[in-house]
Order: structure tokens, then sequence, then C-alpha cells
């Protein structure tokens, strides 16, 4: 676990104080905090996903109707880095956080099952996941693993074994609905929640983004770990501008070590 700066410390103990005292904890995260994994974001000059394409044109409902290709062009770089990455400390964190009841449930707007990989239990994918796909024609739902293999292998637009239609993974793309069940799932834990730890997202993507603004509208509070400010950062608690890898392993630890000063685990 590498150290963090004394300023960076101090908010780390603040923030873990928060988690101990609240009632009902959530997580937040998006793109940022699989990035130590080795999973491009979006938006981060440089490397985001976003610097040199036009999101419209590539990763929307309309042009994944029309130009499959392009959608799996884009998308098979991305691909590779998923079914590669493993999880980070950040996501380790996050379930450790899980474990000890200091948080109820993680919300992710990312499709990569890193936080189930790395032991979270009570997860929303609000944008989906790549473990199935769908066929755009017979509505037949299958899983990935061996259609992803081939396309890694062929470069070909993967396709229905039983129809022929073109295979789509349940990932929501722009255009699209968010799956009901999960986002209702999703609300129904903000609505009980007293704090939200935001970690690795700009909160930049509706309406997953206003999720924090509506724990805080209630009373509740607000942590953010995230590299870059947020719209939220002006009303929460703690703001720690840094690497979630680094800092979200402190906060965990700090939890655990109170556990035998009295700490009821929420």
């Amino acid at each position: 676990m590498r150290e963090v700066s004394v300023d960076h410390a101090d908010k780390i103990a603040r923030a873990a104080k928060l988690l101990r005292e609240a009632r009902y904890g959530v997580a937040l995260t998006g793109a940022g905090i699989s990035t130590p994994s080795g999973i491009p974001d979006f938006r981060s000059p440089g490397s985001g996903l976003w610097e040199r394409v036009n999101p419209m044109i590539v990763a929307s409902a309309y042009t994944f109707r029309i130009r499959p290709k392009a959608f799996y062009d884009w998308v098979r770089p991305l691909a590779e880095k998923v079914m590669a990455a493993e999880p980070n400390p950040a996501h380790v964190a996050l379930a450790e956080l899980e474990a000890g009841g200091w948080l109820q449930a993680v919300i992710t707007q990312n499709i990569d099952g890193l936080h189930q990989k790395a032991g979270s239990c009570e997860v929303l994918e609000v944008h989906g996941h790549v473990r199935e796909a769908t066929c755009t024609r017979c509505y037949k739902v299958v899983p990935t693993g061996n259609f992803l293999d081939d396309f890694l292998v062929s470069d070909k637009v993967p396709r229905c074994a039983e129809c022929g239609g073109v295979m789509k993974p349940n990932v929501v793309l722009f255009g699209e609905q968010l799956p009901v069940g999960v986002f209702n799932a999703a609300q129904a834990h903000v609505r009980r929640a007293d704090l939200m730890l935001v970690a690795g997202s700009y909160l930049e993507v509706m309406p997953a983004s206003q999720l924090p603004l509506q724990v805080h509208e209630r009373g509740g509070r607000v942590i953010v770990v995230n590299m870059m400010d947020t719209y939220i950062d002006g009303v929460a608690e703690v703001v720690i501008h840094a690497d979630v890898a680094d800092v979200l392993p402190h906060i965990a630890r700090a939890c655990a070590q109170t556990r035998g000063e009295g700490c009821d685990g929420g």
C-alpha cells in the first residue's frame, strides 16, 4: 500500500470516520476506478476513449443498428483490455468496506465486472455489463465468453447461432434506456443512504451523476475520491483528488483498525 500525503491522511481519517458513523453507506463508481487495472476511462486528456472519436457515432444505439461493424471496430481494443483486467486495490478496498458493514451496495457505471471479481456482493451495474449479449433479431440472450473470444481472433461482427442476427453486448449505448430494474434497485439504495462514497467518477453522465446530489439533498453526506474536480465537490464533506487505488485501501484500513475501539461496523 503506497503512502499518502499528510493532507490526504487527514482527509482519509475523516472519510473513515464518516463511513463508521453512517447508518447506510453506498458507493458510486465510474471509469476512474478501473484505470489502475489497465482499462482506459473516457475523458482523461491524452488517454480517454473519447479523445479521438465521437461517442455519438461509434457508441450510439442508432449507429449500432445501421453500422454494427463501426461499434465493434471501436470496442475491440477495449474488449481486449476488459477481458484481461484484474481487480486493483480500489476494487478490493470497496469489497472490504462492504464486508465490514460500512457499505451496503456499490452502484457502478462500469461494465467490466471487476467489483464482483474483487468480492463485492451487492453490485448495481446501471450501464449494463459484458457477461451476456442479446440477438437484435430473435432476442436470444447468451453468455459472451465464446463469441467474444472468436470476435477478438476473427474481427468479425458476432452473429446469433440461431437466426444469424447481430449480437449486441448487454451494455447501455447512447440513446438507450438504462436497465429499469437495476436502476430502480440503485435508487432504492440511494433513498436509504445517509452517505455516498463517489470513487473514480467525473459525475458527467446522467442520470447516475445525480445520485450523490440526491443523497446530499436529503441531508446525507458525500465523500469524493477522484483525480479531477466534480460538480458535487462544493458540498461534499471530504474531497480527495488522488488515485483511488492509493486512497481507498487506506480508508478501508482506517475503518478496520477502529473495530477494536468500539466501532459497530456501520
